[in-house]
């Protein structure tokens, strides 16, 4: 059964949000991506529950320039077999999936709901024991090689 792994959040002022999040609310604020545009926070159970992208005030049609939910990331098992296993679910019913990402400390799936909403299956990578170490947090984003060099055994 998947469990909700984490929110992103589209934000115009980071460190207002982070007042809130890691302040107001207890969140764990534990590093710094996208070239301090992101910051990861955690209430433990996970490498980060809320991820939150500043955007500033920039009007327009562009994903990185709306504030809110960008999208919610689902846990779909523990292994890349099952991320495997999601993916050969989602092609029998003919959804489309519309990106794969390795970003190192977990590897995923992304698609969107009927409404448009961003969905991200994923899986945490065991060898990243993201408690103690967190310099998954300087590894860039990868793409997903999910059955070996072109696609093999889909």
């Amino acid at each position: 059964m998947p469990e909700l792994g984490h929110v992103v959040f589209y934000v115009r002022d980071l460190q207002r949000s982070l007042d809130f999040y890691a302040g107001l609310l207890g969140l764990e604020d534990i590093g710094r991506i996208f070239d301090g545009r992101g910051a990861v926070l955690t209430g433990g159970n996970s490498h980060h529950e809320l991820l939150l992208i500043e955007v500033g005030d920039a009007p327009g049609p562009l994903i990185g320039q709306r504030i809110g939910l960008y999208h919610v990331g689902w846990k779909v098992g523990d292994s890349l077999d099952a991320l495997r296993k999601m993916y050969r679910r989602l092609q029998d019913a003919d959804y489309p999936v519309e990106a794969m990402s390795d970003h190192g400390v977990s590897q995923s799936l992304y698609l969107c709901d009927p409404d448009g909403n961003e969905v991200e299956l994923f899986v945490d990578n065991p060898a990243v024991d993201w408690r103690t170490d967190r310099s998954w947090l300087q590894d860039p984003v990868r793409p997903l090689e999910l059955f070996g060099e072109k696609g093999a055994d889909k």
